[in-house]
């Protein structure tokens, strides 16, 4: 049987209290569903709310939690998915609007909405072969897309684009990497496989490492991690690429232990997870100096596995370059394609919760 499509009414009416949404905020007005007459909330998600997936710090503790629930259950979906296909998100389409180059994020959004029987509509390169080579605005393109699907995944170049999208589309938008800005869903999928890997969240000691001014994953990954109790980060990088200070304002005001190192080994010795990162050569315009000088300067290799504890992990958003030598792979602390696996099953996840809610 075909699953039961829901109802978009007028999006002023008041959002029933039955639907999954993540933030209740003023701050991206969101359209109402009908709930269909045959679901219920379950107990799961009855107190969860799930409008757009805009920015890590919508999540809460509650929220995250029965998100990783939600993700375990995906991986039984996924895994018994051979020889069954789920009929979970049948009838309903997702449009992917990639203004950036993607393999992981693109196509785990793709695979995770066809392992629950969903359809997909794809541009792969949208700055180059959409409209918006022709001029059009993310609005334009978005208010047209949104009548061909009933979800959009987002990347863009611009910083606050997701945000844009969301407050222009009468249908979920989920922010999959806008500039330097956030990339929630990886920070969703880095906090979900420090708990599988780990087996905790609170008390973790995290090394932040590589391009933390140009990396949206780290950023988005701090914002999270600080929902947690008794979190140290150590940030780790060149002088050009630091952390910027309104992430460290916000781990400050939170609570959240912060310090600044230009020794990898000694906090790679002191540390739970590792979390490398590549220099972003893209990120630097004309400013080639600035890039080489900081490419190559903090690299995870055998001396670095020598000092860091036979628990901790260590992880990365790919893709790489040089910043983790390959011998690295073999060792069963390398948890970075694990790491990418798992953002399947978070994906899975947000997407069942957005769209039909339990």
């Amino acid at each position: 049987m075909a699953a039961i499509r829901v109802i978009l009414p007028h999006p002023h009416l008041p959002i029933p209290s039955w639907r999954p949404q993540l933030k209740p905020s003023s701050s991206y007005p969101r359209r109402a569903v009908a709930a269909p007459a045959s679901l219920s909330p379950s107990p799961l998600t009855a107190s969860l709310q799930l409008g757009d997936v805009i920015e890590a710090q919508q999540f809460d503790r509650q929220a995250l939690n029965e998100i990783f629930e939600v993700a375990r259950e995906m991986e039984a979906v996924e895994r018994s998915s051979h020889g069954f296909r789920s009929r979970v998100l049948e009838g309903y389409l997702m449009a992917t609007l990639f203004y950036e180059p993607s393999t992981r994020t693109r196509l785990s959004f793709e695979a995770a909405m066809r392992r629950l029987g969903g359809e997909v509509l794809t541009t792969e390169n949208a700055r180059e072969f959409s409209s918006a080579a022709k001029g059009e605005t993310l609005e334009d393109t978005i208010r047209t897309v949104e009548g061909y699907s009933d979800i959009i995944v987002l990347r863009h170049f611009e910083s606050g684009a997701a945000r844009r999208a969301a407050a222009t589309a009468e249908i979920p938008v989920i922010n999959a990497g806008d500039g330097p800005g956030q990339h929630p869903t990886q920070a969703l999928l880095d906090v979900y496989t420090i708990k599988r890997e780990i087996g905790r969240l609170d008390g973790i000691k995290l090394g932040l490492v590589g391009d933390l001014a140009n990396g949206r994953t780290v950023r988005s990954l701090a914002y999270l991690i600080a929902k947690y109790q008794n979190i140290k980060i150590y940030f780790v990088s060149p002088d050009v690429v630091k952390m910027k200070d309104d992430i460290k304002e916000y781990l400050t005001s939170q609570g959240v232990e912060w310090e600044e190192s230009s020794d990898l080994l000694d906090v790679a010795s002191r540390c739970d997870v590792i979390y490398q990162t590549r220099i972003q050569k893209e990120r630097f315009g004309e400013r080639i100096d600035h890039y080489e000088a900081a490419r190559g300067k903090y690299i995870v290799d055998k001396k670095v596995l020598g000092v860091l504890p036979k628990h901790a992990v260590i992880m990365h958003p790919l893709p790489r370059l040089d910043e983790i030598t390959v011998d690295v792979d073999s060792d069963p602390r390398a948890a970075y394609f694990r790491q990418a696996k798992n953002g399947l099953y978070i994906r899975m996840a947000l997407l069942k919760l957005l769209l039909v809610g339990h």
